[in-house]
């Protein structure tokens, strides 16, 4: 069994967990000699969403929004944040950092990607939501913990989730 980490997958969803789970990311880069690749995921829902808006409201909105349009602009700006996030944070290490843009169903996609990209390690931010939340809506971070064919490793805040 070859326990080398080759590959990491930093899962980024730009919220504010962002910067942490790239620090960890990098961390554990800098002590194997990975690469990086620093994932996103648009979920399907939101893309969902323009259409059921237009299906229901044809012609209601002036300049009605085409999905694909839509879906170009997204990855585009999602690019451009990403890319500025590393610069301004990891200007030093930008060559190990790969960006990806994926959509559809997060958990899946982040799956996919460990078999696709032959990932050996996932870094990525479990916001702590209640367990209310987690039976309405399920989480990402768990699904991927139960289903990660490689270690997974869940980034908190201290100072958010200090007991």
């Amino acid at each position: 069994m070859d326990k080398k980490i080759n590959k990491i997958l930093a899962c980024i969803d730009l919220s504010e967990y962002s910067l942490i789970t790239l620090e960890y990311a990098l961390e554990f880069a800098k002590k194997t000699g990975a690469k990086i690749a620093v994932f996103n995921v648009m979920n399907q829902r939101e893309i969902n969403g323009i259409d059921m808006a237009n299906g229901y409201f044809p012609g209601y909105y002036i300049n009605e929004v085409d999905t694909q349009e839509y879906v170009m602009k997204l990855t585009k700006e999602r690019y451009e944040r990403l890319k500025q996030l590393i610069k301004e944070n990891f200007a030093d290490d930008e060559s190990i950092m790969d960006i990806e843009i994926s959509k559809g169903i997060p958990s899946e996609c982040i799956l996919n990607m460990i078999k696709s990209k032959e990932i050996d390690l996932v870094v990525m931010a479990n916001k702590g939501r209640g367990n209310i939340s987690r039976f309405l809506f399920g989480s990402v971070a768990e699904k991927v913990f139960r289903h990660s064919p490689v270690p997974v490793v869940s980034v908190r805040d201290k100072l958010i989730f200090k007991r």
